[in-house]
């Protein structure tokens, strides 16, 4: 991490809309409250089921670094080839869509793969004796339509079948051999063939644009729009094939229609849709910002997230950002995470063991993001606190270095210590420019280094006294007590400080006492010579080893030294601009300890996974749009198995899947710097503080 004035970022316009939306859970005193409701019990469910069953893993929710060419909602959505997607029909800004494209889930690629007889939106799909079928839909008017793509797409797809009355805003589910239409109308329809229909049953309340899902032999119905009055509902209805019935199962939390249910194993998810609710707008923290959208999660206590258009009063009509898990022994809907941009109607399949939503509709606008979600226990459990966050299980502390402040968050984003603060001692040092912060002594204390005011502090946490420094304020220096703009100071097993005394030219290690233990580099040398002599270090990051990652802005390089200035290992790392703060990855008994990874702090920046022979494993470099990162200054993976990564001038902290290049977490509004809840100015450092006093990103410190 470096000075911000020597690689100021290009600032540019943007739309500034204050506002987050409160959950439709919390709005209107006749709707049930509770973020955590455990709904009714399950119409004719086991007498012996009771409230307690299997933790339900929490979802991990990602926004694709890559995004449709065209904007697109109320698309039909198969599986196809491993790792591709067929999409058909859709309405786009012209209108209902009739092309047929393969998706290819990994690189965001489409292919042409023919045009449908009839443009349709809003028609439902399923796989029917190998051809992908097309099930009515929406065109000038309703239409009865079935369309089927062969087995090998191309050409016009051909008008096979005719439902027994026209029908759109269904939702398709397959059960064993049979498929069932569901909504759009009172019946819900059987096929084995996708040309001859037969009535199963009527719903008890007839919707359209329902959330369907099946698990056990039962299909499940979430919400959708009333038949007669066009409104959403809450029920949760239940067909039963065998006995031919359908009955109310329960409520939802909210009133919800174009929501999306899909069945992951053998587990039930509800994702996003349109609310009956209208809430005002209030200040929040940031979750993922398209252009001409603003998209964010709720504040402290807001339950499932919800992002919406304008009404004709100045109300909102929020679009839900919420995911549930659905336990049909208890009639149980439990928040299971957030979606990165709240959508209703999306297009939405099951492949690979996640749910990949198509488009959709937010804030009364077409969006062409595609997301997918995937069960992921290291993400939480169902129901509780925090489900659904990179970090479940430990809190995050955010060196928040415009605002001159450090904040602990918990997994669900409430802030629950922040420094400095009411009460608390205060730094007599004066708390400016914390570029780093470390919890280290088992949580009791949090080494912090300002590196524009030239020091380094101890603070005891929670009561904020400072308990050791070192440097002297806004004095930079080269003799003994002083630094020059320290970076990455961490406290050693032995009670040692190290920092990378960037300006300087150096690593320190400093004694309790004050007094220098060992010094790497010369100081004032600053070129790439080693041991001699180092070029403007900015991390030393501990080792499994007891030695040191050392990474060199002046010609890209990254180093282990040992902390008396042996060199062991150097590679120049091509393809990077600026290395900051390299880590290593994977260290411990039965782990490959030569992997490393750490942040190219560049616009656009990214995340590189190496060797210590200079070969790259992996690489995480977005260009533009959501998951473009501005001068990210450090990057970690978690237990998880995501990024952390500080954004620096994106002014937020974010998590990334390294292996689909999601944006699965944000915290700060995109390009906007502020103070208010939710809001971060220039984060530049991070850690992570385990219930036992444990730090999982640097276990071998102090």
């Amino acid at each position: 991490m470096r000075a911000p004035e020597r690689f100021l970022p290009a600032r540019t316009a943007v739309l500034v809309v204050v506002a987050i939306l409160l959950s439709a859970c919390t709005s209107g005193s006749h709707r049930p409250a509770a973020q955590t409701s455990t709904g009714s019990p399950a119409a004719g469910a086991s007498p012996t089921a009771t409230a307690v069953s299997a933790p339900i893993p929490a979802i991990e929710a990602g926004l694709l670094p890559w995004r449709l060419g065209t904007p697109i909602s109320r698309v039909t959505v198969l599986p196809a080839a491993p790792g591709h997607l067929l999409l058909a029909g859709g309405a786009s800004s012209a209108g209902p869509s009739n092309g047929v494209y393969l998706l290819d889930t990994a690189s965001g690629a489409l292919t042409p793969e023919g045009s449908l007889s009839q443009r349709v939106q809003d028609a439902a799909g399923a796989v029917v004796g190998g051809g992908s079928v097309l099930f009515g839909g929406t065109a000038s008017a309703t239409v009865a339509t079935v369309q089927t793509v062969g087995p090998s797409p191309g050409g016009t797809v051909p008008v096979t079948g005719t439902l027994p009355q026209p029908r759109s805003g269904a939702a398709s589910v397959t059960v064993g051999a049979t498929t069932y239409l569901v909504g759009g109308d009172a019946a819900v329809l059987a096929t084995t063939d996708a040309r001859t229909f037969t009535k199963v049953a009527d719903l008890p309340v007839p919707v359209r644009y329902p959330a369907v899902a099946a698990v056990g032999g039962q299909i499940y119905v979430f919400g959708g729009e009333g038949l007669t009055d066009g409104q959403p509902v809450s029920a949760i209805q239940r067909i039963d094939p065998a006995r031919r019935s359908a009955t109310r199962a329960g409520q939802l939390p909210m009133h919800v229609t174009g929501a999306a249910a899909v069945t992951i194993g053998t587990q039930i998810y509800l994702a996003g849709g349109t609310t009956a609710e209208t809430q005002t707008v209030t200040p929040g923290a940031g979750r993922t910002q398209l252009p001409g959208t603003w998209l964010g999660p709720e504040p402290p206590g807001a339950g499932a997230g919800a992002t919406g258009h304008t009404g004709p009063t100045g109300s909102i009509v929020p679009t839900s950002g919420g995911i549930w898990a659905f336990n049909p022994a208890t009639g149980a809907v439990l928040p299971a995470g957030q979606l990165q941009v709240p959508v209703s109607h999306a297009g939405v399949a099951v492949a690979g063991g996640s749910a990949w939503l198509v488009g959709g509709e937010s804030s009364g606008s077409l969006v062409a993001a595609v997301q997918v979600l995937t069960p992921n226990a290291s993400f939480g459990q169902a129901g509780s606190p925090g489900a659904g966050s990179p970090y479940y299980g430990t809190q995050l502390l955010i060196a928040d270095r415009g605002n001159d402040r450090l904040l602990l968050m918990d997994a669900a984003m409430h802030v629950t210590w922040e420094y400095p603060g009411p009460g608390l001692s205060a730094d007599p040092l004066g708390f400016y420019f914390p570029d780093d912060a470390f919890f280290a002594r088992h949580g009791s204390v949090i080494v912090s280094n300002q590196e524009q005011n030239d020091t380094i502090v101890q603070i005891a946490y929670p009561t904020g006294t400072v308990v050791w420094s070192y440097g002297h304020p806004k004095t930079p220096g080269a003799g003994p007590g002083f630094l020059h703009e320290p970076d990455d100071a961490y406290l050693l097993p032995d009670g040692q400080i190290t920092v990378a005394d960037a300006d300087n030219c150096r690593i320190l290690v400093i004694n309790n006492d004050k007094t220098l233990a060992h010094q790497v580099g010369t100081t004032g040398t600053c070129t790439h010579h080693p041991p001699a002599s180092m070029g403007t270090p900015n991390g030393d990051t501990p080792l499994a080893d007891g030695n040191l990652l050392v990474s060199e802005i002046t010609g890209v390089w990254v180093s282990e030294y040992t902390p008396t200035g042996s060199l062991v290992w150097t590679v120049h790392l091509p393809g990077v601009t600026y290395p900051s703060d390299p880590q290593q990855v994977g260290a411990g008994p039965g782990n490959d300890a030569d992997h490393y990874l750490e942040a190219d702090y560049a616009k656009p920046g990214g995340v590189v996974e190496f060797t210590r022979e200079g070969q790259i494993l992996r690489t995480y470099h977005v260009a533009a749009g959501p998951g473009m990162l501005n001068h990210p200054s450090l990057a970690e993976l978690l237990p998880s198995g995501v990024y952390l990564i500080n954004d620096d001038y994106r002014h937020r902290m974010v998590a990334i899947d390294p292996a689909t290049g999601a944006l699965v977490w944000q915290y700060g509004t995109n390009d906007q710097a502020g103070m208010a809840p939710g809001q971060l100015n220039t984060p530049d450092g991070f850690d992570l503080l385990a219930p036992d006093g444990s730090t999982p990103t640097h276990p071998f410190t102090g």
